[in-house]
């Protein structure tokens, strides 16, 4: 069993950096993949970013790439997506996941374990 926790969202403009974090806690839980979703309101929960256990692959997805950066530190157990150049298209709930099956998964179902999610807000 792994328990993840976000934190560090909040309302900024856009243009602004933000960066959420993830706290893992459980039974070898620096060996999974890790992985944040967001979910807009009225819309589908949608892949963001993934790292794979120890830190060297990642993978975005196109309409975050060159602005996100995900990484995870493992003796803090930790995991933080690093938010930058934010548009108001970026407001949703971020959720933290973390995926047994290594590789780095684009869609929710290949993720055992979930977060409550934390709201981040664009302002225009």
């Amino acid at each position: 069993q792994v328990h993840l926790v976000e934190s560090g969202g909040g309302l900024v403009q856009a243009g602004d950096s933000l960066r959420v974090s993830c706290t893992a806690s459980g039974r070898s839980s620096s060996y999974y993949t890790m992985g944040w979703f967001r979910q807009a309101p009225g819309k589908e929960r949608e892949f963001v970013a993934a790292v794979i256990w120890s830190g060297r692959s990642t993978s975005y997805a196109d309409s975050v790439k060159g602005r996100f950066t995900i990484s995870r530190d493992n003796a803090k157990n930790m995991v933080y997506l690093q938010m930058n150049i934010l548009k108001p298209e970026d407001t949703a709930v971020y959720y933290c996941a973390a995926g047994r099956h290594g590789g780095l998964p684009r869609v929710g179902y290949e993720y055992d374990y979930w977060g409550q999610g934390t709201q981040v807000t664009v302002s225009s």
